[in-house]
């Protein structure tokens, strides 16, 4: 907590940010025209999130509309984008409890305001995934923030863009229940996270695939039958696994796994860790069973031995269980598809990771 009352500590931030705009340096870009913010709109979105370094250097820039920037800022990021007609986009995050307060919100959007500004950047992406109790005070503040923020940025910044993350589906998914009609009627687009579905196991404490194609599609249609158009979503796929160590593995494979509660359920995907497309990609060679397949959740997976003899399951997708989800956004005319995240695939020069990395890319596009 700062040590003067919060409505003044918001007052000091949207001072400085004010004067940061005020004193913003010039364009960083060899080309000034490429600090101008991006108006145009695109038939499809390709929605990239970036983490930082340089990789995106080696993105598909032939497919990407929207970078959303969740690493350290990049100048040089920010300009390459601007050259290719992508937007270049801030990650907006609040502790929900300080935007209660009206003042509290007004100065944090203003604020973020001021650094897209002084960043040439061409909208925000709000990453909130904190839990909400239907008709909280919280609650009302988040969608408030999501219809402010909008506002703002839109008239302070033309042809900006405002998306907000939600979930794979919109029932209270890890108690997140939030106002998914209001919000998705005041911003221009929702990220539908599809992937981490396992973050609530409420079953028995087995490895499943991050994003089952059926639960998966059945969300969508969750999304619209609350009337929330089409346009309006995109698609979030996973460029990453869950590697599981098995405290039992089955006679027909089925792996067990840590009890580790998540908000309310008893097992969730934290009993794994999160890997890179690129180490699955190598590992999966000097696995015991090689890639297999499951034709009910209409995901990959492999198993192993690490150097302790521990079995793990190792659950992923690739192109060909993304593809059919790349299907679903044709079908729908859903706004368009992204991943979480574009850092993580193999940009070496590697012959055979350059053409896995070109098949993950063209997966998006149902290629």
């Amino acid at each position: 907590m700062p040590p003067f009352p919060p409505k003044m500590y918001w007052f000091l931030v949207f001072v400085v940010s004010v004067i940061a705009v005020c004193r913003a340096s010039a364009c960083p870009c060899e080309r000034a025209e490429l600090c101008q913010q991006i108006h145009g709109e695109r038939d499809f979105e390709v929605f990239v999130f970036d983490v930082g370094g340089k990789t995106w250097k080696s993105y598909n820039w032939s497919m990407v509309t929207t970078v959303a920037m969740f690493g350290k800022y990049d100048a040089e990021l920010m300009c390459y984008a601007h050259s290719k007609g992508a937007r270049i986009v801030l990650k907006g995050d609040v502790h929900l409890p300080y935007i209660v307060d009206q003042d509290n919100r007004t100065a944090w959007i203003m604020e973020k305001v001021n650094l897209a500004k002084s960043q040439f950047m061409d909208g925000i992406n709000i990453d909130i995934e904190q839990a909400v109790e239907d008709g909280s005070p919280e609650y009302l503040a988040l969608t408030n923030l999501v219809k402010e923020t909008t506002e703002a940025f839109h008239r302070e910044i033309p042809g900006s863009q405002v998306s907000f993350d939600v979930a794979w589906s919109p029932k209270c998914i890890d108690k997140r229940c939030y106002d998914y009609v209001t919000i998705a009627e005041s911003c221009d687009l929702l990220f539908v996270m599809s992937y981490d579905e396992q973050s609530q196991i409420m079953g028995d404490c087995i490895a499943m695939a991050n994003a089952p194609l059926s639960q998966t599609l059945d969300a969508y249609n969750q999304y619209l039958n609350l009337n929330i158009e089409p346009k309006k979503l995109v698609m979030g796929v996973p460029w990453y696994g869950y590697d599981y160590p098995c405290l039992n593995l089955s006679q027909e494979g089925i792996c067990s796994i840590a009890e580790v509660p998540f908000r309310g359920a008893p097992c969730s995907d934290a009993a794994g860790t999160q890997k890179p497309y690129s180490w699955i990609m190598k590992q999966v060679i000097s696995s015991m069973s090689g890639r297999l397949w499951d034709s009910k959740q209409h995901a990959p997976y492999f198993n192993y031995k690490d150097q302790k003899g521990q079995i793990h399951q190792v659950w992923y997708d690739d192109p060909q269980s993304i593809g059919p989800k790349a299907d679903l956004v044709k079908s729908k005319g859903l706004r368009g598809i992204g991943m979480w995240n574009g850092n993580i695939l193999d940009y070496s020069e590697d012959p055979v990771a350059r053409q896995q990395t070109a098949m993950m890319w063209n997966a998006l596009l149902g290629c």
